[in-house]
């Protein structure tokens, strides 16, 4: 099988390994990729959120199968131009995006499917918003209606700060604060077959304690062994296949991979957001952990027979991900810094770049996610954090405190 992978960030890194492992996939190329990912794909220069661009790309190729991994190709129409070739599209198409797209469509969404999640107003003006604070109360939870590559949402008690990320954004949602610890589910699905992947968490934060502004994500773990153990299965039959099925009445079928972001309240699981595609860094513990081969599992969503795939196995163990940001992230990061110690196993390369002379330098925010697995979560922890302390780069962010509650017992429901 002939893969192309569509992206050049931490998570295409992570499934390029995955890709690359898999041995029916006899070729990969990525488009347009970044140095880690040339480590084991052919790269191809590409404007990723050009649907007529891939789509010719991937005729070029005789791909057998497209991987988008970002969401703006995807909300762009990407997976649509790829299929209208005849070729085989891991993605959902632009009219399903709009589950990632638009906020305020995923809340009509799940209304209309009875799925749990918190009340919520679409506001786009002063007054609408005025409302729908005084209703909901503090902690103030503001969403950009739009993309906004993770860092579109405000949770704070400060008014004015709730009120100032409203007006830069124009088009909000505005949510009910959902108490207890967030959880991430990814499930693959063909738009009626669905498989759950192996839930894991993330953190949001740019510092210890989850201490300063929102991020795309600072790191991330598997499994959850403080799960409740019906978590899976009760997302699955909540939220998942009505979701699924609201999709199909509509008409715009969603197939690819369905993000779910939960938060396991007191009440149960309610879902925080939807994605329409693979979580970073989340994806980074995930695939480490997954011992089904990852091109045969994409293609069968792809194809439409994911019903006829082998129940998927796991490795044993578990997997921690810490994530090395660049200096000023996440405010305008600051780029071309000389990165030592990346080239390694286990260091999945994020916003990173080759300078003229050969050197790695910094290209982004979220630089590296240094990933490592271990016989338990303590042992992984001990790995990744290793593995940082063997990187190089001046002005580094990064999380000490990844998956500590966990491994120290402290997360409660």
């Amino acid at each position: 099988m002939r893969v192309l992978l569509i992206g050049s960030g931490g998570r295409e890194h992570a499934l390029a390994v995955g890709l690359a492992a898999d041995p029916s996939v006899s070729y990969l190329a990525a488009a347009p990729g970044n140095p880690g990912i040339a480590q084991v794909a052919e790269l191809h220069p590409v404007t990723a959120t050009d649907p007529a661009a891939v789509a010719a790309l991937a005729v070029e190729l005789a791909a057998d199968l497209v991987v988008v991994g970002p969401e703006a190709p995807l909300v762009a129409g990407v997976a649509d131009a790829v299929r209208a070739k005849g070729i085989a599209c891991f993605g959902p198409s632009a009219a399903a995006a709009q589950l990632e797209g638009s906020k305020a469509f995923a809340k009509d969404v799940m209304a209309a499917a009875g799925v749990p999640t918190a009340r919520s107003y679409a506001c786009t003006d002063a007054a609408a918003v005025g409302r729908a604070l005084d209703d909901l109360g503090a902690p103030y939870v503001v969403k950009n209606d739009g993309l906004a590559a993770g860092k579109g949402v405000v949770v704070t008690d400060d008014r004015d700060a709730a009120e100032r990320h409203a007006a830069d954004c124009g088009a909000v949602v505005i949510e009910e604060y959902l108490s207890g610890p967030e959880v991430s589910l990814f499930v693959i699905t063909d738009g009626t077959t669905a498989v759950p992947l192996m839930p894991a968490q993330d953190f949001k934060r740019l510092g210890d304690g989850d201490a300063g502004p929102n991020t795309g994500g600072m790191g991330a773990y598997a499994p959850l062994t403080w799960a409740p153990k019906d978590l899976v299965p009760r997302v699955l039959l909540e939220t998942v296949e009505p979701t699924l099925a609201e999709m199909r009445r509509r008409g715009t079928p969603f197939a690819g991979l369905l993000y779910v972001g939960l938060a396991l309240t007191p009440d149960g699981p309610k879902v925080i957001e939807f994605n329409a595609r693979f979580g970073d860094p989340e994806t980074q513990v995930v695939l480490a952990l997954l011992e089904t081969p990852l091109g045969g599992l994409l293609n069968a969503a792809a194809t439409g027979t994911l019903a006829q795939q082998p129940r998927l196995t796991w490795r044993d163990g578990a997997a921690i991900t810490v994530v090395v940001a660049s200096a000023n992230y996440p405010a305008t990061p600051r780029t071309g810094d000389v990165i030592e110690g990346a080239e390694v196993p286990g260091v999945i390369h994020a916003g990173t770049a080759r300078r003229t002379d050969g050197a790695l330098v910094s290209a982004g925010g979220r630089v590296l996610s240094v990933t490592a697995t271990g016989t338990d979560l303590a042992s992984a922890r001990d790995a990744a954090y290793a593995l940082v302390d063997g990187v190089r780069l001046d002005g580094a962010q990064f999380r000490r405190d990844i998956a500590l509650a966990a491994v120290e017992g402290r997360i409660t429901l």
